[in-house]
This record gives structure tokens, sequence and C-alpha cells, in this order.
């Protein structure tokens, strides 16, 4: 069997930054095992499957696709980037001719269509509720040390912990900040966080200025120590920094390692737009 496979750099126009994704084009069905397989064997935070959803479905014409992603460790409800990645492999490899792409996931239907020299997403917007310290207190200490804390948030759909660092520290501060994440695994007692995100306020001056926010995203729980850079994390970030902030418009740079930055829109209907550039950097065919 032959399968299309392609790696996208997603959030970056540059190769080997932003946030890489495997995207495989499923001509047939696919038995269940062997997308856990791929996904493991790749060894990227996420590997995107778009299949088919009726006979006589076009990868060039068609506008609507089944989507699914994995881990190396198991599969996930949502990733953006690889949608970011799905999208870029249908736009600019594939050549589809359709305006809007849908998507219909495990997270319902995303949409993608392409502006200018970046692809959004629309996607689900999450939000956050205020989060007792106490309760999680060995998982923030595991996370940041005896770091200043401002603000602690719980997006319970995402199961996402959002821990903004004081406005006093710069973004080079959480750049800088070794985390051994496999150390929340111990830590962390309550059972319901399965993603960390660490938050800074932008600055409005200095060499970064112009971005609104920066993050970090950790998820051990599903075997990612780090991930370089999360949409779906920006789903959850886009509602607390636009009530932060009073904004709907933001540019938001994820500070890991590789970077990438996220052009968010939140939307009149609830949903929020998240914009990225992509990088397609390897073209082949997975063969067995």
């Amino acid at each position: 069997m032959q399968i299309p496979i392609f790696t996208v750099d997603a959030f970056t126009s540059q190769p080997f930054s932003g946030n890489p994704a495997a995207v495989c084009l499923l001509e047939n069905d696919l038995d269940e095992d062997l997308h856990q397989k791929i996904a493991t064997e790749m060894n990227l935070s996420e590997t995107a499957f778009i299949r088919k959803l009726r006979p006589g479905d076009d990868f060039t014409k068609s506008s609507c696709f089944g989507l699914r992603w994995f881990t190396p460790a198991n599969e996930v409800p949502l990733c953006g980037h690889a949608t970011l990645a799905a999208s870029a492999v249908l736009f600019h490899v594939q050549k589809n001719t359709n305006s809007v792409l849908t998507f219909v996931t495990l997270s319902g239907e995303l949409k993608a269509r392409q502006v200018e020299d970046r692809i959004v997403l629309d996607l689900p917007l999450y939000l956050t509720y205020p989060q007792a310290l106490q309760e999680v207190e060995e998982l923030i200490k595991a996370a940041v040390g005896d770091m200043i804390v401002q603000d602690l948030r719980y997006s319970p759909d995402t199961k996402k912990l959002l821990v903004r660092l004081s406005d006093a520290y710069e973004r080079s501060v959480l750049e800088e900040l070794q985390v051994n994440a496999q150390r929340f695994l111990s830590a962390e007692k309550t059972g319901k966080v399965k993603g960390l995100i660490l938050t800074l306020k932008g600055n409005s001056s200095g060499k970064h200025k112009g971005h609104d926010f920066y993050s970090r995203y950790f998820a051990p729980w599903y075997g990612v120590l780090e991930d370089p850079v999360t949409g779906s994390a920006h789903a959850v970030l886009s509602s607390y920094w636009s009530e932060q902030l009073g904004k709907k418009e933001m540019l938001a740079f994820q500070c890991s390692r590789r970077g990438g930055e996220l052009k968010i829109s939140l939307r009149n209907d609830g949903r929020v737009d998240i914009a990225g550039q992509i990088a397609i950097v390897l073209k082949g065919n997975l063969t067995f």
C-alpha cells in the first residue's frame, strides 16, 4: 500500500520553524490501528489523516472531507496546526479549487479558507473560569517554580489549565524558562488537566512590540512534552486575552524554541478565526 504523505511547518513562513505536522491523504479506508502506527512512526506532535466522505469525492474538486488527528500516543479531539497543515496540502499541493474547505472532525465541522498569504481556520472558542490555586499548587510549582502567577484559569471543555505569569516579566523570561513537563504527570493530582498553558501579556514597546500576548504549551498527558505552536491552545487563549485586553483582533506569538505567530480574530458567532502561514518541507509516500 502507498499513502501520499507530507510534512508541513504550520504558523510560519520559514522552513524548520513553526509546528511540523504530517499529513496523509487517504484515497481508501485505512485500518483503524494503522492510524496510530503511522502517527507513532512519524513521531511528530500530530499526524493528520484526510479522508474522502463519499465515493466520487476528489481532493482537488471536493470541498468537504473527514479529518482526524493522532499524536504518537493517541487520537486527539482537536488540533489547530495539523488542520492548517491539512488545508495547506489541499490548497497548495492538490490545488483544490474551493474558496472554503470544511472538515468533519471530533470537534464538529471546522472551516479553512485562504486569505492572502495565510490560511484562516474557523475554530471553536473556549471559555475559561477562575481556578483555585490550592487544587493545582503542586502542578504550578512543577511548571514555574517560585515565579509570580498573576491569574489562574481552567477550560473545562478542553481540560487546559491557563497560568498567566506576572506582567512584570519580559518575553525573554518565558522563553528561557526551563520546564520539565514530565514532572507534571505526577504533580497533577486532580485528573482534570490534560494541557498546561503558560502565558504573558505582550509588550507595547521594545524589540518585540506588536504581539498582544505570548505563550508556551505543554501536554505530557498526550505524549507531547512541549508543543511548538498550538492552535487549540489559542482557542482558549483568545477568549481569555480578548476579555483582559478588550480586543477582538490580536496578534500572538508562541515562544517555543521553534516559535510561531498566530493572527486572531474573534467572530460574532462565538467562534474564533486563527490565521497562520505555512511551509511545506517534505513530500513522499508511505509504503507498507
